[in-house]
């Protein structure tokens, strides 16, 4: 406090330099705490009414201003009220008028740099500065291209990013023609730095484009700039180099923001089905807004005055703005409320074995069945990049036959399959009541008049009935001309049902607590909104757990900006978009099923909510799922049928409406496949499926 007071009230240099000398051999040790000290005892306004003074002297004593110069640098960068105590000292002229003065001395000019954008890092100040010329300053010093001086431009960008903060600025510099220049400048940097020796100048034009490009007009202009191919065509240069990630981060960033909002090729965003509520005296009718309003109703709109909010000194480009790309688990993880009393779960242990089995005891299973386990699941050799398809290829993590389906012999089949079932049926003494089950099975009977009783000497499945006569089995919707078979895909469309019932007389008892029969006797009774016809397969078949577990899916390393680049390459290269609808809830017309080398699409069957389909690329798709019912939202979930895929060969699924803060498909979590092939070889399961899984906006 005392030294404060002597350097305000001192006018000898001698006493003013050892002061300065003092403060900077304090400040320059130890942790904050110290310059927070400074701060509260007024060292800010006491270092700014010095330079006021300094500033008036001529000739320039710099050996008085250097020191100063760098102290008001250190303290400023701790001081979050320092923009503020630059305007009320009137201290912002005089530090752009020693600047200009300083233009030929880069040494000197480095200094007065450095105040300028810790001052600018306020707002409001940095409007002020933005007014009274400060970015044409910066911009004769950082431009043309050259490698003189290199403190200097780092420190001229440096303060030009934090001037562009300000949305005025950002306008001023938009209509003055600085984003070309800036995007050209940045070309220069980046094709001359062969060594990488200068990525943080790099990046910091990256940032001055970033903030640049917070307002629309600045999206406008580096869109017709060509910025899109520019610093798509840099950042392909950088990612071969894991140190120049830092710029394949920000480019990558500006991408994202500047990529052109496009409606959703839907009619309505709400539900294709509406339905009548209880009590209302008419449906409510679909609401006919389109995606594209509701996309700019939630987007900034720089038409108006926006009100400049004082970012209070904080380091903002150390904040990512993508929530998507969150790394911290815990942040994801909730901790849900039970909406029930524990008591009630009982019920539920026949069902759900989870609730009460003591998974201790698996790891106690005999070195017979572990035997049997590892011949009946082994880990196949298979290409890194490979999604599994409805045959017995699997994801590469996950555990499967040597051997092919055809080389399997029926027997063999079987009994790989009952075997687990039968262990396990053995340890778990699951509560199922025959007489119930024989009541209900009565009453389903009654109400489709075509299941037969169950038999009471069965506890752990139901006994597999005759099908009901008439019923709406899986009509063959895309290929009608194959009457009489079984594909093998999800979801498959079953129409015969002398077929579907010698299937069930093959495969009798091979579910436990599952009969297809019992399922189609109660879906019959199910008044559907959309009222459909169809069963899904994995619904009516049943499934079974598989017999080992599977660790997450470890997360790869660049997987979303590898894929926001693929779709970046959409408006770069739209010669290879096929934009081909291969299926349309909304209009069957529209779609084009059975088109060569295409998918096959369906979801008309309950729970199902793909609601269209577009083929973007040979292997790749655009899916869009249906809202609930009388709703625009809820889009978290997807259930459909795939078919036709081929062998060994990647496909990749954009889910392109289910938007969100983040999502556990970041954090190793995968999607699940249900095959038809195996399930009719005995294997009926839902498996974790899919790689470079991710989620992103």
């Amino acid at each position: 406090k005392l030294g404060v007071f002597l350097f305000q009230s001192s006018c000898d240099k001698d006493v003013i330099l050892n002061i300065l000398s003092v403060l900077t051999d304090l400040l320059s040790l130890g942790t904050g705490r110290r310059i927070h000290y400074v701060i509260s005892k007024g060292g800010s306004e006491a270092l700014l009414q010095a330079l006021a003074a300094a500033a008036q002297t001529e000739p320039l004593d710099h050996s008085t201003l250097l020191p100063l110069l760098r102290l008001l640098a250190r303290v400023g960068q701790r001081d979050r009220k320092f923009g503020l105590k630059v305007q009320k000292a009137e201290a912002t002229d005089i530090i752009l008028s020693l600047a200009r003065r300083n233009l030929g001395h880069h040494l000197h000019l480095t200094h007065c740099l450095w105040v300028l954008r810790v001052c600018a890092s306020n707002v409001t100040t940095g409007t002020t500065l933005g007014v009274n010329g400060a970015m044409e300053l910066l911009f004769k010093v950082i431009t043309p291209y050259s490698k003189r001086h290199i403190r200097t431009i780092r420190a001229a960008i440096g303060a030009l990013a934090a001037l562009l903060k300000s949305k005025s600025n950002s306008r001023r510099a938009v209509n003055r023609g600085y984003l070309g220049g800036l995007l050209r400048l940045y070309q220069d940097w980046h094709h001359k730095d062969v060594s990488n020796n200068y990525i943080y100048i790099r990046r910091g034009l990256l940032i001055c484009l970033k903030h640049i490009t917070n307002i629309q007009l600045g999206r406008e202009t580096f869109l017709g700039s060509r910025g899109m191919e520019i610093l798509f065509t840099s950042v392909q240069d950088c990612l071969s180099c894991r140190n120049l990630d830092p710029i394949v981060t920000t480019a990558t960033q500006i991408l994202r923001k500047c990529y052109p909002k496009e409606p959703l090729p839907v009619t309505t965003v709400r539900s294709s089905y509406s339905f009548p509520l209880p009590g209302n005296a008419k449906a409510e009718p679909p609401c006919e807004v389109s995606e594209g309003k509701c996309l700019k109703g939630n987007y900034e709109s720089d038409e108006e005055e926006e009100a400049e909010k004082d970012l209070d000194n904080e380091d903002v480009e150390s904040k990512e703005e993508d929530y998507d790309l969150e790394t911290d688990v815990n942040k994801l993880r909730s901790t849900p409320v039970l909406d029930r009393p524990e008591e009630e779960l009982g019920q539920y242990e026949a069902m759900c074995p989870e609730l009460s089995h003591n998974f201790q005891e698996l790891e106690s299973e005999s070195e017979e069945e572990k035997s049997l386990e590892d011949r009946t699941e082994i880990l196949p050799p298979t290409p890194s990049h490979f999604i599994p398809n409805a045959t017995s290829v699997k994801h590469p993590n996950c555990r499967c036959r040597n051997q092919s389906v055809t080389e399997m012999r029926p027997d063999t089949e079987e009994k790989d399959f009952r075997v687990p079932l039968q262990n396990w049926t053995k340890k778990e003494k699951c509560k199922w009541d025959p007489i119930n089950e024989k009541s209900d099975i009565a009453e389903a009977a009654q109400d489709a008049g075509s299941c037969e009783e169950e038999d009471p000497s069965r506890s752990h499945t139901l006994t597999l009935c005759p099908l009901p006569k008439g019923a709406a089995w899986y009509k063959k919707m895309f290929y009608p001309e194959r009457e009489a078979s079984i594909s093998c895909s999800p979801g498959e469309r079953l129409e015969s049902s002398d077929i579907v019932t010698d299937l069930l007389e093959k495969h009798q008892g091979d579910i436990p607590f599952h009969s297809p029969c019992f399922y189609v006797a109660r879906a019959k009774c199910v008044k559907s909104v959309p009222d459909y016809k169809d069963l899904a397969f994995p619904d009516f078949w049943g499934h079974q757990p598989p017999p080992y577990s599977k660790p997450m899916l470890e997360r790869k390393y660049g997987v979303q900006r590898d894929k926001v680049l693929d779709d970046i390459r959409r408006l770069i290269q739209p010669g290879d978009v096929i934009g081909r609808t291969v299926f349309d809830l909304d209009e069957p017309s529209h779609s084009s099923p059975g088109a060569p080398s295409c998918l096959t699409f369906f979801s008309k069957f309950e729970s199902g909510n793909l609601r269209k389909a577009i083929q973007v690329r040979e292997f790749e798709y655009d899916l869009i799922m249906n809202a609930d019912v009388n709703s625009n939202q809820h889009h978290q979930w997807f259930y459909f049928e795939v078919r036709d895929m081929k062998l060994a060969v990647p496909y990749r699924f954009n889910i392109i409406n289910c938007e969100k803060l983040n999502s556990q498909f970041n954090y190793g979590m995968q999607l699940v496949m249900y095959s038809v092939k195996e399930a009719l070889q005995g294997r009926p399961r839902w498996l974790r499926a899919g790689h470079d899984i991710c989620y992103y906006k």
